[in-house]
């Protein structure tokens, strides 16, 4: 008898496709222990129509403590339909969580119980030392053939930082991305244009550049990472490099458009030396080269240094700090958030060269401290930002990376998730029946099923 084999249903060909999706109803979101204790990951009750909507349904706890975890993601998703994908009937199952302390990464099975996962694999970090030479794992995307993680370092806690590959079904290490990586030396974030064979990666710093925090020395030098960097994907050879300036400090999350069709997308940018404002570029394709360009620029705000933690009371300015941006799956709207400032801003950028700003909300900040309607002041800022596959639901989360939290906010970060509602021709406005908190750090928010975030398509 024949089998039959589907892909999974969470998988989509086109993000138009994905977009009239159903909603999610469970949102996974990584906790980070302020203390000496392990991390966890908690469930959160996404159901509008459920009567524990909003409230933390489970948390599981990971097994060692210091692991810091950070960027986590599916092991399989949408790219898996590609014409010449290597793995069409993997399914969206497993969470990989990394540490970007400990360089440990959990492997989280959601499907016995998707409100309650559980670990079932460890990767080591002598595992990805030995096989890929790397260490502090950072972000992790799903790719056609394999799991692809970006780090930030080498073992000593040097550099260089790059990608290695994890294998689909024993998420076992494969090794090193790169064949050729030109001048690459600093890593942090990465995507790719499937459609056109490339990858573009950012650069942050290497382990021993920022565990401590924000370096001044290294900061007010342009020591941190300003460039963009275009790969060649199937040959896994570096293109070309994309330098923004040097006065363009830390360039760290890269946005594609969704449409494979295209070949832009955006990049945030935390902090200029000039001004301390922060900025968003738009990279695009023009004939055979990339090229970069500034497309949305957003001031420093004066303030009083008294208010200021030690690190900026020389500046007398609040930064706004871009920390994240997220892209809508129509590439009609951009997120960007500003944890320095507390603002979280919608743009519509359905002209990549000419954003239109369509909203605004203000939550923490160093300085303004604004409330959610269901809360007092609260510290943090908008820092990790996830959208809904229809592009109507927005999440939030205030926590960055412990050694900066507590530099920028040194009375201490209380966790928060916030949810925001998006009308269909631009505006968001606060959902106050959805505000979580924690005594732990919230970090990244990833959704049942895929969000903007987590998928790469390889049709229109």
């Amino acid at each position: 008898m024949a089998t039959l084999l589907r892909a999974d249903p969470t998988f989509y060909a086109s993000p138009r496709l994905a977009a009239q999706a159903p909603p999610e109803t469970l949102a996974y979101v990584v906790l980070v222990n302020p203390g000496e204790g392990p991390d966890g990951l908690a469930t959160l009750d996404a159901d509008r129509s459920s009567k524990t909507y909003g409230a933390v349904l489970n948390t599981l706890t990971t097994t060692h403590a210091g692991d810091e975890l950070h960027h986590f993601g599916w092991n399989a998703c949408s790219s898996a339909l590609c014409p010449y994908a290597a793995h069409p009937h993997v399914e969206r199952r497993y969470l990989l969580a990394p540490g970007i302390r400990s360089s440990r990464i959990y492997v989280i099975d959601t499907k016995p119980d998707p409100r309650a996962p559980r670990i079932v694999k460890t990767i080591e970090p002598e595992e990805i030392a030995n096989r890929a030479g790397y260490s502090r794992p950072h972000t992790s995307h799903c790719g056609p053939d394999g799991i692809y993680v970006s780090a930030l370092g080498s073992p000593t806690g040097d550099g260089p930082g790059g990608i290695f590959i994890i294998d689909h079904d024993s998420f076992d290490v494969r090794g090193r991305w790169e064949l050729d990586r030109g001048p690459q030396y600093l890593a942090y974030d990465f995507w790719w244009h499937l459609g056109y064979d490339t990858m573009v990666t950012s650069e942050w710093g290497t382990p021993k550049m920022i565990e401590n925090g924000v370096n001044p020395e290294i900061l007010l030098k342009g020591g941190y990472g300003h460039q963009l960097h275009i790969w060649d994907l199937p040959k896994r050879r570096h293109r070309q490099v994309i330098d923004l300036g040097a006065e363009q400090q830390m360039v760290l999350e890269l946005r594609p458009a969704h449409d494979p069709s295209k070949a832009y997308g955006f990049v945030g940018v935390v902090t200029s030396l000039k001004d301390l404002s922060a900025s968003v570029w738009a990279w695009y394709q023009d004939g055979t080269t990339w090229k970069a360009r500034k497309v949305i620029e957003i001031p420093a705000e004066p303030a009083d240094p008294e208010q200021l933690p030690p690190l900026l009371k020389g500046f007398k300015a609040v930064p706004p700090l871009i920390s994240d941006i997220n892209l809508s799956l129509d590439d009609r709207f951009l997120y960007v958030s500003c944890w320095g400032t507390g603002e979280f801003l919608q743009y519509d950028v359905s002209d990549p060269f000419n954003p239109k700003k369509t909203g605004s909300v203000h939550l923490g900040g160093i300085v303004r401290r604004a409330a959610h309607p269901n809360s007092g002041p609260l510290n943090g800022g908008p820092q990790m930002v996830e959208v809904s596959r229809d592009g109507k639901r927005v999440y939030v989360s205030n926590g960055l990376y412990k050694a900066w939290d507590d530099q920028f906010y040194p009375d201490g970060l209380k966790g928060w998730v916030a949810k925001l509602d998006a009308g269909d021709s631009g505006g968001i406005e606060f959902d106050r029946k959805f505000f979580v908190q924690s005594d732990q750090r919230f970090h990244q928010v990833h959704l049942e099923g895929g969000d903007a975030s987590s998928d790469s398509y390889c049709f229109a």
